[in-house]
């Protein structure tokens, strides 16, 4: 009897279980789209403000038809198109008429920009004032963070920063320019401006000391393949970190950077000095303030010499070493590392107080890192097949890991805009 009322009982549940689940299946509220009910402000900034691309918020309209309304709000846009070899200008011409067309499109729903990024090549007067036209929109919108990352295909027509509303902004906070030339009709005011970062541009001690002067906040100053200018004279009290990245020029302004650069940086605290320099020579006049210090550069020789001869390499390494004696921490990369193993081998002396962080060993395999000789027949080697790994630069800027991250798109540009 015991086992009948059992098996009653167990039928009475499995009777009572799909009635549960059906009950389930039709509650409204599992029912409901989950991702459509998201609060607003979470899918602008959390979801679609943190996308690489604005074109991937924009196909964000493919998950909820509430999401295809919600792309003009965001703060943060970001367009990218490169071409290098300068064919195919129908697409370089559709990306700039759909970069066009959606800051149009976003322009009654923006009041303010925390990030504006546009990098792409150009080669016509058309798409230069179209370029002239996005940054008047990032800046009437009060943009914080400005990228502009230009590749110029035709030197017939040279992108030229000019505008008022430029060079005298209250609200940039960061400013990364890549391949502008800067024209200035008067002073510069960047009142707010924190990070500087500019590349691939023509600087002389004028422009950097106008910069420099209007820009009262400025903490990090980086240069990257620069050219221009003789000295670096940084006495602004503000500017704490300086990263020269690189020192060159394109094969027609050969002329401009064959020559001497002096640095006066009495006040800042981390230096880098890394990728290749194009120069003669490159003195630290004062940096009695620094901290930190990283050599991660390779001494250029002139047009079809990869290298200066290895007797100019360890001169020039034994001067800054020497220049940095006072620092806390020293970072060495392998390019300097080799330089350094032949001076050590000609009875050079190490400061003894210098304390070296992250020295990485030559690779075995390179001969011109077990070459200690002072023999100049074997500077013309072009067959070192080390790369320099300076990832742990800790006086990069803050917005470094945007500029690693951020990707150049190659290839057809696509349609941005969602009709």
């Amino acid at each position: 009897m015991e086992n009948v009322q059992v098996k009653e009982e167990e039928g009475e549940q499995n009777q009572q279980h799909p009635k549960r689940m059906k009950t389930q299946q039709e509650d409204p509220e599992e029912k409901k789209d989950r991702i459509s009910s998201l609060p607003d402000g979470l899918i602008i900034d959390e979801i679609l403000g943190r996308l690489r691309d604005t074109k991937h918020a924009i196909r964000t309209g493919a998950l909820s038809k509430r999401w295809q309304h919600l792309w003009p709000l965001v703060p943060v846009l970001y367009f990218s198109y490169y071409n290098s070899c300068n064919k195919k200008h129908t697409h370089s011409d559709n990306f700039c008429l759909s970069v066009d067309k959606t800051l149009t499109q976003c322009r009654p729903h923006l009041k303010k920009l925390n990030k504006f990024h546009v990098s792409t090549s150009y080669n016509g007067r058309f798409e230069l004032q179209l370029l002239d036209k996005w940054i008047r929109f990032a800046t009437d919108c009060d943009v914080q963070q400005l990228y502009l990352d230009f590749y110029n295909l035709d030197w017939e027509h040279q992108f030229v920063l000019k505008d008022d509303s430029f060079f005298i902004n209250s609200h940039f906070t960061h400013l990364r320019l890549g391949g502008c030339i800067f024209d200035p009709t008067g002073p510069i005011i960047w009142n707010n401006l924190t990070h500087l970062s500019i590349s691939n541009g023509k600087l002389d001690e004028h422009l950097i000391a106008n910069m420099l002067s209007g820009s009262p906040l400025l903490g990090t100053l980086r240069l990257e393949e620069c050219y221009g200018y003789r000295r670096l004279d940084i006495t602004s009290k503000s500017v704490k970190s300086l990263v020269l990245s690189g020192y060159s020029a394109y094969e027609h302004e050969v002329d401009d950077i064959l020559g001497i650069i002096e640095i006066n940086a009495p006040y800042i605290l981390s230096l880098t000095i890394q990728d290749d320099l194009f120069l003669t020579k490159l003195s630290l006049l004062n940096v009695s303030s620094l901290t930190k210090a990283g050599l991660d550069y390779t001494k250029t020789g002139y047009y079809g010499r990869p290298k200066a001869p290895k007797r100019e390499q360890e001169e020039m390494l034994k001067r800054l070493i020497l220049n940095l004696r006072h620092v806390k921490e020293l970072k060495i990369g392998i390019e300097c590392h080799k330089a350094l193993y032949r001076l050590e081998a000609k009875g050079f002396n190490f400061p003894s107080n210098l304390k070296v962080q992250n020295v990485m060993s030559p690779v075995s395999s390179d001969s011109d890192s077990m070459d200690y000789s002072d023999n100049e027949s074997s500077d013309d080697d072009s067959s070192d097949s080390d790369s320099m790994d300076y990832s742990d630069n800790e006086s990069s800027d803050d917005d470094s890991s945007d500029s690693d991250s951020d990707s150049v798109e190659s290839g057809d540009s696509e349609e941005l805009v969602l009709d």
